[in-house]
């Protein structure tokens, strides 16, 4: 799910080259960022992108309608790519379980991506680590069945948002310690400017081990749409980054 996201991000990128890339679900990735960091819009443009791949419809979990559709970076809100993306709202974490758990009995062909927005909202109806744990563990589970409906060589990803506090307690940060273990890459949505008076969030994409850690500045624009371009690195930069990365990570 990395390659996907580093593609959506390079893409609004005037930086990106364009090259072909081999499509792979990858690891299970974790989208991190505090309250309106962009965490959606992102989530959404993964969907968009994986819906043009031609590999099969999306699943958008989320626990209420969206009330206005993300314009994303890169592609269009193109009616083709609209139609394979199935949006579901189960309004509880009894009814996002259910779900889960009738996967297996959906018609239809299997989803080629998995995406939860909001897992937040589900863990605060069940705080406790024992409850992360299993629905992290049911979301994979989920994946993996998708996987073998879509036949050897080819899989569903899974990409969840989760909202991240700027001041968590010891309770969050075992509830985000547990969720890490099952979600090796993570994207965390950091806000910094490298400009002053820019207001945006910096994207610190960390692939699990498959690849390099890469940044970007990302700016939403009036109409909604996202600009990103890649993060300004300058000689001496790079304790900077660690500092900023090891305030985000408990």
């Amino acid at each position: 799910m990395a390659e996907t996201l580093r593609r959506v991000l390079s893409r609004g990128s005037a930086a990106w080259s364009g090259e072909a890339v081999t499509v792979e679900a990858g690891s299970p990735l974790l989208l991190l960022g505090v309250p309106a960091s962009g965490k959606t819009a992102l989530l959404f443009a993964a969907a968009l992108e994986a819906a043009g791949e031609g590999r099969g419809p999306v699943l958008f979990l989320t626990r209420r309608p969206l009330q206005s559709l993300p314009r994303g970076v890169g592609a269009a809100l193109d009616p083709r790519r609209l139609q394979k993306v199935r949006f579901q709202y189960p309004p509880s974490t009894r009814e996002l379980l259910r779900l889960l758990c009738s996967a297996h009995e959906a018609p239809g062909p299997a989803p080629s991506l998995l995406l939860l927005d909001g897992l937040e909202e589900y863990l605060a109806d069940e705080p406790g680590p024992q409850e992360a744990v299993y629905l992290a563990a049911l979301l994979l589970d989920t994946a993996a069945h998708f996987s073998r409906r879509l036949g050897p060589g080819r899989d569903c990803g899974l990409m969840v948002a989760l909202q991240t506090q700027e001041e968590a307690d010891s309770g969050d940060a075992l509830q985000l310690a547990l969720l890490q273990r099952y979600f090796p890459a993570q994207c965390w949505l950091q806000p910094d400017a490298p400009v002053p008076r820019e207001h945006g969030v910096r994207a610190c994409l960390e692939p699990g081990g498959l690849g390099p850690r890469t940044e970007w500045w990302v700016t939403f624009q009036p109409n909604g749409e996202m600009m990103t371009t890649p993060w300004p690195t300058r000689a001496g930069d790079f304790s900077s980054a660690e500092g900023s990365s090891s305030r985000a990570h408990p």
